[in-house]
């Protein structure tokens, strides 16, 4: 930015006007009018020079942060004419101007990637303002499910079908349940579950349907039931950390709008958080795809991996929502170059499981700590442990806990555990628990 060029040009002007001066009171204490009238031009005209010099640059500033203010990020700033000092403050300008570009650019792509996510599953997904109605967000097969053309705000249904509007958006459905609703003279039946979010200070309501009415009769419908709860325990134990990562990234950003020269935005630190996110949501939609037929999958898309790359991807994910619960997560690995053959997608939702078990069983422990450890043992097995120091496991439940759908917790859906052993046991690799309850946990993945 030529700053202490600028400082010199300034002090320069400054100390010249000063000369001047004193120039000027010489020449009057020695009645010396000739020159007077000279040296009171050139005072007046440094005068007016150092004030346009300053003024500029301030005016080339005001305009820039009028440019931020107003989210204009396309002005172009001309860095070939004007003053020196000039060119150069409006070459950082529009350096700024495309970093920021590039940022949004990305920002943009990973909101179109996750919109392309929910828009190719079959469950029908909307989300509305609860005080206006407005339409947030929608995909087709919501509108596939219940006949409906696409709408901007849900009256558009109260005045076309009342009874189908009472019965999906003013009924609240806390925990998924079967309903029949009429169409066409039809009775369709689909599962609904929906809950209520709060952006800045608008609620909004999000409302999940999936048509069961052609393939599931009374007792299949209460497995469907099981198979949403599950689906969505186990999305959301991916989502949770893609939103709070994408929360800090968002955060970072929003500070280096408002005040660049105080901000230390690091672009790699941001495009490695994008890419966390880009691989994590892809990691979500094959998880999708494959549980859904778990018990067919007889191939697994597996690479070799570095755990040290493993580990790190989770850490990224995982930390930032981890730490901010006041537990302490470490990582280590005996040896660097340790490689495991896996699908790596797949681990990673395994990984996710068991911390998000290790933090549920912290959250009341006031040193709460949790330790993912990477060794090989003297039979050349891999092993990664996920150790924590929280209430541990009774013994009489020990047993079941990787039975489906056995369940503790008031609000869990009891897959989680058996769908880790599940993907072991497609690595042909184990996973063991040893726990003391009041002490602690340590699940061990053998590969």
């Amino acid at each position: 930015m030529n700053y202490k060029g600028y400082i010199l040009r300034l002090y320069f002007r400054i100390a010249l006007l000063i000369g001047l001066i004193f120039g000027l009171v010489y020449l009057i204490n020695n009645d010396m009018t000739t020159y007077l009238v000279l040296v009171g031009l050139s005072i007046v005209y440094l005068i007016i020079n150092t004030y346009t010099f300053v003024k500029r640059r301030f005016v080339a500033m005001d305009d820039f942060f009028e440019a931020v203010k107003y989210r204009d990020f396309s002005r172009w700033f001309p860095e070939d004419r004007g003053p020196k000092d000039i060119r150069f403050l409006y070459k950082g300008f529009n350096e700024i101007n495309r970093t920021i570009k590039e940022i949004n650019s990305q920002n943009q792509a990973q909101y179109v990637y996750l919109q392309k996510i929910l828009e190719m599953v079959d469950i029908g997904i909307i989300a509305f303002n609860l005080d206006d109605g407005n339409v947030l967000w929608s995909n087709d097969s919501f509108g596939e499910i219940l006949d409906l053309p696409s709408f901007k705000n849900i009256r558009f249904v109260e005045n076309r079908k009342p009874e189908l509007f009472s019965t999906i958006f003013e009924t609240y459905y806390r925990t998924p349940n079967s309903i029949s609703v009429a169409l066409q003279n039809e009775n369709l039946k689909i599962l609904i579950s929906d809950t209520i979010f709060q952006v800045e200070e608008d609620a909004f309501k999000l409302i999940v349907i999936q048509n069961i009415d052609d393939t599931l009769n009374k007792n299949e419908s209460e497995s469907w039931k099981k198979l949403l709860s599950v689906m969505t325990h186990e999305i959301m134990n991916s989502i949770a950390p893609i939103s709070s990562l994408a929360d800090t990234l968002q955060s970072n950003l929003q500070l280096a709008i408002e005040n660049p020269d105080a901000s230390n935005l690091e672009l790699e630190d941001l495009n490695s958080g994008i890419k966390t996110i880009k691989n994590r949501s892809e990691g979500l939609l094959k998880f999708a795809k494959t549980y859904r037929s778990l018990s067919k999958v007889t191939n697994l898309n597996l690479e070799r991996v570095r755990i040290s790359e493993l580990f790190n991807n989770i850490q990224l994910l995982m930390a930032p929502s981890i730490k901010a619960k006041n537990i302490e997560i470490d990582f280590t690995i005996s040896g660097p170059k340790l490689e495991l053959d896996i699908d790596t997608h797949l681990i990673e939702q395994v990984l996710i499981n068991l911390l998000l078990n290790a933090v549920d069983a912290c959250k009341h422990k006031e040193d709460a700590q949790i330790k993912v450890q990477a060794t090989q043992n003297k039979n050349r097995d891999i092993v990664i442990k996920i150790y924590d120091n929280g209430s541990g496991i009774p013994q009489d439940i020990l047993e079941n806990i990787f039975v489906p759908f056995f369940t503790s917790k008031a609000t869990g859906s009891g897959i989680g555990l058996s769908l880790c052993k599940q993907i072991m046991l497609l690595h042909k690799g184990r996973i063991l628990v040893k726990s003391i309850e009041g002490e602690g946990t340590v699940f061990s993945l053998v590969f």
